[in-house]
């Protein structure tokens, strides 16, 4: 059980308004930044209050980043199970969506949770070790499906892929080294891949819309 889901008896609605407001705190400024006084002064309660509803600041912090693992893997099942949508145009939005996501993230934030909150920083990584065969696994099947991901691709083979890329991608250190923010790796690790995973059409179309929204 994660630190956050030991915490699952306080009253859902203080509970959602004190991590709305965390949350908030967190990815404008960053780890070092929020503080348990200083959320409770912003929610206008006692720490004290504070600490009966989260026992720190990394269960507070543990359970933004389940929230935000959750919102990433039902916006992707959402988006890819309307039928009224090409898998080309559920592409382009998945991949707009996570722009939008990382772009709210400062840079800076995972270098600090793994130098302040590691277990935090690992749970992180759990969390996307499980979730990106869900969402890519998902991915790849509605692709071949439509005709736009190769018949040849081994869905398996092409998630394991993806996952150990993803991984060492977005580790403080590689980002870092590339100079690049996490949308940025994201982009790019995305556009690499589905050069090897789209059908000729596949990778048009996704090109095409992509150009056109942008």
């Amino acid at each position: 059980m994660t630190p956050a889901a030991a915490e699952s008896s306080s009253p859902p609605a203080v509970r959602d308004r004190i991590v709305e407001v965390a949350r908030r705190q967190l990815f404008r400024f960053g780890y070092a930044a929020l503080t348990m006084d200083g959320l409770a002064t912003e929610l206008g309660m006692s720490k004290k209050t504070l600490y009966v509803h989260f026992a720190g600041k990394d269960v507070l912090v543990d359970e933004i980043i389940l929230g935000f693992a959750e919102e990433v893997r039902e916006g992707a099942a959402t988006l890819f199970a309307d039928e009224t949508l090409g898998f080309a145009e559920k592409l382009v939005r998945f991949t707009e969506a996570m722009i939008a996501r990382f772009a709210r993230v400062p840079p800076t934030l995972f270098r600090e949770l793994e130098r302040f909150a590691p277990e935090v920083h690992r749970h992180i990584e759990e969390l996307r070790f499980r979730n990106i065969p869900v969402v890519f696994g998902r991915i790849i099947a509605e692709g071949q499906k439509a005709g736009m991901v190769r018949r040849g691709v081994d869905p398996a083979f092409a998630t394991e892929f993806w996952r150990a890329a993803i991984q060492s991608l977005m580790h403080p250190d590689a980002q870092e080294r590339l100079g690049l923010r996490p949308e940025q790796v994201f982009v790019q690790a995305l556009n690499l891949f589905c050069g090897g995973l789209l059908t000729s059409e596949g990778m048009k179309d996704y090109e095409n819309l992509s150009n056109h929204r942008n």
